[in-house]
């Protein structure tokens, strides 16, 4: 799996937005594919239109073949409401909680194992995805833009970069453009012999 959210975190569940779907564009393929559907990207609302149904009904190719004989034509459902990967200068609404994947490692698809789907900790193409918009997270080197914890400074602000959601330090965590405080930084390396699913940098976040 492509982590971005490390282990490391602390919110309340309050302070999580389940109304949004991510935009089919940015839907991963696979589960260990690192994108914009990835857990800890942070999202810019992208359909905020509640006159609409907040679920539709519709043919999806995702599903399969349907339209073999005596079966009909078997509808999939879909949360209006999206949400998309947020880019430098955007305000985003949070961070996701969940990755958004069609497949598991190994092509396999999450739609028919809903028992692997939870173990990932995803949730599928047109499905709510959880967006945390307060807490402390622990954002691995596939959040980081440019991939080192150095560009961040302890006590400094951080704000979402021009990657695919994805952040870099600023100076000011009280500035404008700061969506909150940085309060740790590591590194995290193979030992033992042993890979470690976690292995690079990471930075530790104070959201809100």
């Amino acid at each position: 799996m492509a982590l971005r959210l490390l282990p490391f975190r602390q919110y309340d569940e309050q302070d999580v937005v389940n109304l949004f779907a991510l935009t089919n564009a940015d839907v991963l393929t696979g589960t260990a594919v690192d994108g914009k559907g990835s857990n800890g990207v942070f999202v810019k609302v992208a359909d905020g239109n509640f006159d609409q149904e907040l679920i539709s009904y519709g043919s999806n190719s995702y599903l399969g073949k349907t339209d073999y004989p005596f079966v009909g034509s078997d509808m999939y459902p879909t949360v209006q409401l999206e949400v998309t990967a947020a880019d430098s200068g955007d305000a985003p609404l949070g961070l996701t909680l969940n990755q958004t994947a069609q497949a598991d490692e190994n092509g396999e698809k999450l739609l028919y194992n809903t028992t692997k789907k939870e173990e990932l900790q995803a949730v599928l193409p047109g499905q709510a995805v959880p967006i945390a918009t307060k807490g402390i997270f622990t954002l691995g080197v596939n959040a980081i833009d440019g991939g080192a914890a150095s560009i961040f400074t302890i006590g400094g602000g951080f704000e979402v970069s021009t990657a695919d959601g994805k952040i870099s330090g600023v100076a000011d965590a009280l500035g404008d453009s700061s969506l909150g405080m940085v309060i740790g930084t590591g590194s995290r390396t193979n030992s033992g012999g042993l890979t470690d699913q976690f292995s690079g940098d990471y930075v530790v976040v104070k959201l809100g």
